[in-house]
């Protein structure tokens, strides 16, 4: 018999099959982990839709993230959900690569102590970083918890796939090995033999039989040497384990079906699957529904995110964005485009941010009104500080719109800027109000000529930005402002595809072409750029005409400035848009689709064991190159074709595409181009209403992307800054040209006080290494997030490239107690028709008085209604009431403190509460009684300081029972008569 229902639940709804990764050989750890995920979000998503009084409906088996996101009410957000999965399952295999070695973190040589630790660990920090964010878990906190979770979950997999514990016959996860001072079992002593020598290729029969019958744990040894085991031990086996021909030969693991045990192989990653859905239940239990799903990246819409410049001549613009605003949240709440979040981010001189986010429409209203214009005077401003602020503090993908009419004090950040682009994936649009030469100098004798020069060049600095994360740069007069505006925002959608994209600085004639599938709405051509014209051709090779509209494709064309939006009616088949101009221009097709794609760039790893490393900034570039494309839409569309294609000019690289399975795709490239490129993704979609056809569709990465001869490192042991405390930070640079004096420039979000060296003297393809020191202010807030980015630049800003660190700040932690539950009181009415009854729990919870606070107190088993509140002049006390009908008797509260601590309550509707005894002293007396003798059960509560609490087990009584009740409290006689009926 299954007991724990929801791990039988999960048993039930998994096909897992395998633990190696990336192969279509078995089902993988990154299936596993997405199995898991899947099955605990869509719980999540039951428990928060009942709680809001809505109905949710499990999707069909399999669960797919589409089929997940859809019941969850957020369909336009697999994008963002496979974009979390991905992320957790890229850091589940980079553990494999980066710790093949490691014993403890396969469970491998019988290191059951030391796994475990890193499991319990990690789950302890993703839980204190979750609780330092009470509203919100910003991207910071967001990534640095689905980094965690990757790494954690690989060793807790590979415990089912190489240990004895299926073996033993064990049908359920073993919950302690996520339980820090729980026991795990018996372990296999040193000098204890383990297993014998399998009968040729047959291991089935090879764990000793007392091993097994006595239930002691063991696993097998790997190593790349045959003398790298103990005498009488169990082998890993397979290649490349070179242990395996060393008696006793083969081996346990149960990674495949072609591995030792591999007859065990699906057994084990049921488990596998399970477990992990236990520790992702772990987590959505401290963070609770909403910020569960929100971590796992399931919105309704995009954020929407504000960089507003403030100083004095913003006053119009700042009212523009004030009407735009409220326009734009009118218009969306309530709908599948609402933002998930919005972020508010000012910026004057010298002072830039703080930064502002809510989920709560009003609220940001409110924020847009608070905006006061001052200040300024000299020209320039903080604007790139200001989107270096949103760019690090929004989640990724986010659209971000910079309002100024000033030049950018801060053009330095150029780099960095465009390196958390190129990160985040975050589209940034400008709007550039005052044109004629932004805003005047308060010095009357300024040059004039040298003002307009300056417009130039930063205008470019603008258009560069834009250009490099697939946004615009949109030059408007103040006037102007609120129409630009609301057209772009108009056509934003939290399911837009990118289509085409290119730019031509100067312009030339040039004929350009977009393939339109059926899935696409809402298609919409975006040009920038002065006097720039063209003709756009039908798939009919019609020309279309924008002056009269009637009998064309296209529904409005509207201009304001230098941005120029036609809207059309989405006619499948290919485009063609003849560029006529000579003007520098930008070009941008959108529209709205489910199919769209993700990618990543990977490193293949040489050696015995292969396999890929990701690439967390930009690409090596002279040699080639793999790259991974998942799609979103995998179970009507397949990838043929993905092209790397320069951005400002006509070459491109085409690649070899090898499907993964699951929607994902390895493709290999032969070279990188040198200039900045986009990737292109072709392929083939079948019809939604009949599948006998298929039609063509294409999608563009809106992020620009560049290639490096420099690869750039960094990282040390903690991601913790610690408030007053300095934290080391290593780095190393590495040049595959020539060498020199490269340029090191260290910039964090936060404005902290940083120190790092400002050059790096590095031989011809050599490499140089370096210390960022960083320190949070003594009173900086915990949970603060940071983002650390060291750049190094080749001699000449002939090359760059990056590293990015996201470091979070969180005080010591001292408080190692758990918090405490005490039962107040317990009233249960309950008759033998249970759906005509309820019972009612009341418990304090308190976390000592050194603790840090109960932070949050949820329901780990129950149906009932569960209500929380602060103790009056106390709040180091949580009042829990507890409400459920006599159906669910049983109730389990999970209590957790500010640093993650947790302590599990259980409560019983069999349990009666039938009379208090207030006492004098502050002793603390627990009073029990017993039911009739066919269950005796004893009940020991924990009273409050002034309480004693008489307690009794009934169970369901059928007559009165009375019973006679003597208590000695303080040297004084207590008795009582009750009356159980």
């Amino acid at each position: 018999m299954c007991v724990l229902a929801v791990f039988c639940l999960l048993l039930l709804q998994t096909e897992v099959q395998g633990f190696k990764i990336l192969t279509e050989k078995s089902i993988s750890h990154e299936t596993i982990t997405e199995k898991a995920i899947l099955n605990v979000t869509a719980q999540s998503c039951r428990s928060l839709a009942l709680a809001e009084g809505r109905d949710f409906t499990f999707p069909p088996q399999p669960f797919t993230a589409k089929s997940i996101a859809t019941a969850c009410a957020a369909p336009k957000s697999v994008k963002s959900f496979l974009d979390t999965i991905n992320h957790i399952q890229s850091f589940n295999w980079i553990t494999d690569i980066a710790h093949v070695l490691d014993s403890e973190y396969h469970f491998d040589d019988e290191m059951f102590i030391e796994g475990k630790k890193i499991i319990t660990d990690g789950l302890d920090t993703v839980r204190s970083a979750i609780l330092k964010n009470n509203s919100l878990l910003g991207p910071v906190l967001a990534t640095w918890a689905k980094i965690n979770l990757g790494v954690i979950l690989h060793p807790l997999q590979d415990f089912y796939s190489h240990s004895n514990w299926v073996e033993m016959g064990n049908k359920l996860p073993n919950s302690n090995l996520i339980i820090a001072g729980k026991s795990i079992g018996n372990i296999a002593a040193k000098t204890r033999k383990t297993c014998r020598n399998c009968d040729g290729n047959n291991c089935r029969n090879n764990i000793l039989e007392d091993i097994l019958g006595e239930k002691i744990l063991t696993s097998g040894y790997f190593s790349l040497v045959s003398s790298g085991k103990l005498p009488g031990k169990c082998s890993h086996g397979d290649f490349p384990d070179q242990t395996r021909d060393t008696e006793p030969t083969g081996g346990i693991n149960k990674d495949t079906y072609d591995s030792s045990h591999g007859h065990l192989h699906q057994q084990a990653a049921d488990l596998a699957v399970a477990a992990s859905s236990e520790l992702l239940e772990e987590i959505r239990r401290t963070a609770g529904d909403k910020k569960f799903i929100q971590m796992m990246g399931l919105t309704r819409g995009k954020p929407l995110c504000f960089v507003v410049d403030t100083t004095g001549s913003m006053g119009d613009d700042i009212a523009a964005v004030r009407t735009v605003t409220s326009s734009i949240i009118d218009s969306k709440v309530g709908t599948e485009d609402e933002p998930s979040v919005y972020i508010l981010v000012p910026f004057n001189d010298p002072d830039f941010g703080p930064l502002q986010q809510t989920t709560d429409p009003e609220v940001f209203k409110s924020y847009i009104n608070s905006l006061t214009p001052s200040g300024g005077g000299d020209f320039p401003e903080m604007s790139l500080s200001g989107l270096q602020l949103a760019l690090t503090g929004a989640p990724p993908n986010s659209e971000i719109f910079l309002f100024t009419d000033a030049t950018a004090k801060d053009d330095y950040l150029k780099d960095t800027v465009l390196a958390l682009i190129e990160q985040t994936k975050s589209v940034v649009n400008f709007m550039i109000t005052n044109v004629l030469g932004f805003r005047r100098r308060r010095q009357a004798d300024n040059n004039q000529q040298q003002s307009r020069q300056m417009l130039r060049s930063d205008g470019q600095l603008y258009r560069e930005l834009a250009q490099a994360s697939g946004g615009q740069a949109i030059q408007v007069a103040k006037g102007q402002l609120l129409q630009a505006i609301s057209i772009i925002t108009t056509s934003t959608g939290s399911s837009q595809v990118t289509l085409l994209q290119a730019s031509r600085n100067p312009g030339k004639v040039e004929n350009f072409t977009f393939t339109v599938d059926e899935s696409v709405s809402n298609l919409t051509i975006y040009i920038t750029g002065s006097s720039v014209s063209f003709t756009l051709i039908s798939p009919s090779g019609v020309p279309q005409n924008f002056d009269n509209i009637t009998g064309s494709s296209v529904i409005s064309s509207e201009s304001v400035g230098n941005f120029q939006t036609v809207r059309l009616q989405a006619q499948v088949g290919v485009w063609e848009m003849r560029m006529l101009s000579t003007n520098s221009y930008g070009l941008k097709v959108v529209g709205e689709s489910a199919i769209d794609f993700l990618f990543n760039f990977l490193k293949e790893l040489q050696g015995p064991l292969g396999g890929f490393d990701l690439v967390d900034n930009r690409p090596p570039a002279g040699g080639n190159g793999s790259l991974m494309v998942t799609l979103t839409e995998s179970s009507t569309a397949t990838v043929t074709e993905v092209t790397l294609v320069e951005t400002s000019g006509s070459g491109q690289v085409d690649g070899r595409v090898e499907a993964q399975g699951g929607g994902k795709f390895i493709v290999r490239f032969d070279r990188i181009p040198s200039s900045e490129f986009v990737i292109l993704v072709k392929g083939q979609s079948n019809n939604s209403i009949s599948r006998s056809s298929s039609s063509s569709f294409q999608r563009q990465s809106s992020t620009g992307l560049r290639a490096s001869s420099l690869t750039v490192t960094a990282g040390g042991s903690s991601d913790f800054l610690e408030p007053g405390t300095t934290l080391s930070v290593p780095f190393s640079v590495t040049t595959s040209g020539a060498g020199g004096t490269f340029s090191i420039q260290a910039t964090n979000d936060q404005s902290f006080v940083l120190s790092s060296p400002t050059t790096l003297l590095l031989e011809t393809g050599g490499s140089a290494n370096g210390t960022v020191n960083l320190t949070a202010p003594s009173n900086t807030p915990s949970g603060t997030g940071v983002a650390l980015t060291i750049q190094a630049t080749a001699p000449g800003s002939t090359d760059t490239n990056y590293a990015l660190l996201r470091l979070t700040v969180l005080k010591r932690v001292t408080d190692f107690t758990k918090p405490v539950c005490q039962l107040l009181s317990l009233q249960a009415n309950c008759s033998d028709n249970c759906n005509q009854s309820v019972w009612e729990l009341s418990v304090q919870v308190t976390d000592g008085a050194n603790g840090t606070g109960v932070s949050g107190i949820t329901l780990r088993q129950g149906n009932g209604t569960l209500n929380t509140s602060m103790a009056a002049g106390n709040g180091n006390i949580t009042l829990v009431n507890y409400t459920a009908s006599c159906c669910s008797p049983d109730v389990q509260l999970v209590a957790v403190d500010g640093v993650g601590n947790e302590e599990t309550c259980s409560f019983s509707a069999r349990t009666t509460v039938t009379q208090a005894v207030t006492t004098s002293s502050p002793q603390t007396t627990a009073v029990t009684s017993f039911s009739d003798g066919t269950n005796a059960t004893q009940a020991v509560t924990t009273s409050s300081p002034q309480t004693v609490a008489v307690t009794s087990f009934s169970g369901r009584v059928v007559q009165s029972v009375i019973l006679c009740i003597s208590i000695t409290v303080l040297g004084l006689d207590l008795s009582s008569e009750m009356v159980i009926n």
